[in-house]
């Protein structure tokens, strides 16, 4: 483990990349429920419905692929860890800097295979309202009121393995604590 601040985690390229193709393949189910929705019965309610589907796939899935292209040309690193605390700019709703001194705990959370480190700060609705952008504040109030804190960090964008990232922060959390008391 690297324990020499400042530490510069880059984003990955490869994993934005599978995840972009991802997207779109749930894309292109979309538009294939809305120009040939599938139907067993014939009825025009279970066709009705696969189109809806299709659209919400399209707008949901084209707007994540929208986000991780622009992450594939972000120049910045994905997370930096200094001695003020972590610069996070690893996803979609990343919330920029998250000083030490305002992190009480950190905890995982794991939803399906999805495995996401739930950053539990002092002052959370701080964060949520010096968001500039209106859609982020509402799904990080949103991330707030399900699960404690509207900060969450995941590696799926990032050159490092999610038990890596959870160990250095930890580590560099407990060490603030210990030189703060």
């Amino acid at each position: 483990m690297t324990t020499n601040l400042p530490i510069t985690i880059p984003l990955s390229k490869g994993k934005l990349l599978l995840s972009t193709f991802g997207a779109f393949a749930f894309v292109a189910i979309g538009f294939w429920f809305v120009l040939v929705p599938p139907s067993r019965t014939g009825s025009s309610v279970e066709s009705t419905f696969l189109m809806v589907l299709g659209l919400v796939a399209i707008l949901f899935f084209g707007g994540i692929a929208l986000l991780i292209i622009r992450k594939l040309f972000d120049p910045r690193p994905g997370l930096i860890i200094n001695e003020e605390g972590l610069t996070d700019n690893s996803g979609g709703l990343s919330a920029g800097q998250i000083l030490w001194q305002d992190i009480e705990d950190i905890s995982v959370l794991q939803i399906q295979r999805q495995r996401l480190m739930l950053i539990l700060v002092k002052n959370p609705q701080d964060y949520i309202d010096r968001q500039s952008n209106g859609w982020k504040r509402k799904l990080m109030a949103m991330n707030y009121r399900q699960y404690g804190t509207p900060l969450s960090i995941s590696t799926n964008g990032l050159k490092i393995t999610f038990a890596e990232l959870v160990e250095i922060l930890k580590h560099h959390l407990a060490t603030f604590h210990q030189k703060t008391r």
